[in-house]
C-alpha cells in the first residue's frame, strides 16, 4: 500500500488548497510584518509565520491523519523549490517547510482534539516556534538573546495563529462544511 492511498481525494484537495492558501498568505502578510519586526531587529517570518502555519494546523483539525501535515510541508517546499523562490534562506527552505510540519504531527499525536481551541493554540505556536528556531540557528546564527526575541515573537504569532484556526474550523462546522 502506498503511503498516499490512506488519504481520501477530499483528503488530498484538502492538502492542495491548504498548502496553496499557506504559500499565498506569505507574501501578503510578510513585508507587512516586516513594517514590525525590522525596526525591533525580529526576524520577520518568526512574527508572520503563525499567520500562514494557521492553515497547516487546519489541515491536520481537517483531515486528523497522520502524515497530512508533513504532506502539506513537503509539497510547499517543493512548489517553493520548483519555482526558484529560496527567499534569504536557501535550501534551507527545504527543512523549514518541513521540520515545523514534522512538529506539528508529533503534537498532533498527543493533542488529537481539533474542538480546542487549545489544541490549535499549542500546534500553531510550536510549529511556528520550531520554524522560528530553524532560521535563527541555520540561517541567521543568532547568539541567545535575539533567539529567544524571535522565539517569544514566534509564540506570540503561534497563539493569534492558532485562535484564528480554530474560528476558521468552528465556521466550517456551523456551515456544515465538515
Amino acid at each position: 500500500m502506498s503511503y498516499l492511498a490512506k488519504f481520501t481525494s477530499r483528503d488530498l484537495l484538502y492538502i492542495a488548497v491548504m498548502s496553496a492558501l499557506g504559500l499565498a498568505i506569505k507574501p501578503v502578510v510578510t513585508p507587512l510584518v516586516h513594517l514590525i519586526s525590522a525596526p525591533l531587529l525580529i526576524p520577520g517570518g518568526s512574527l508572520a509565520g503563525g499567520l500562514y502555519l494557521l492553515w497547516m494546523v487546519l489541515l491536520i483539525c481537517l483531515v486528523r491523519k497522520s502524515g497530512a501535515a508533513l504532506l502539506m510541508g513537503i509539497a510547499q517546499a517543493l512548489v517553493m523549490v520548483g519555482l526558484g523562490y529560496f527567499g534569504s534562506h536557501g535550501a534551507v527552505s527545504l527543512i523549514s517547510y518541513t521540520l515545523p510540519a514534522l512538529v506539528l504531527e508529533f503534537v498532533w499525536l498527543i493533542l488529537h482534539n481539533p474542538e480546542s481551541p487549545v489544541t490549535h493554540v499549542i500546534l500553531c505556536a510550536s510549529a511556528n516556534m520550531t520554524g522560528a528556531m530553524i532560521v535563527a540557528w541555520l540561517v541567521m546564527r543568532l547568539p541567545l538573546l535575539p533567539t529567544l526575541l524571535s522565539l517569544t515573537a514566534a509564540a506570540v504569532s503561534g497563539i493569534i495563529g492558532g485562535i484564528l484556526s480554530h474560528k476558521i474550523y468552528q465556521e466550517l462546522k456551523q456551515y456544515r462544511l465538515i
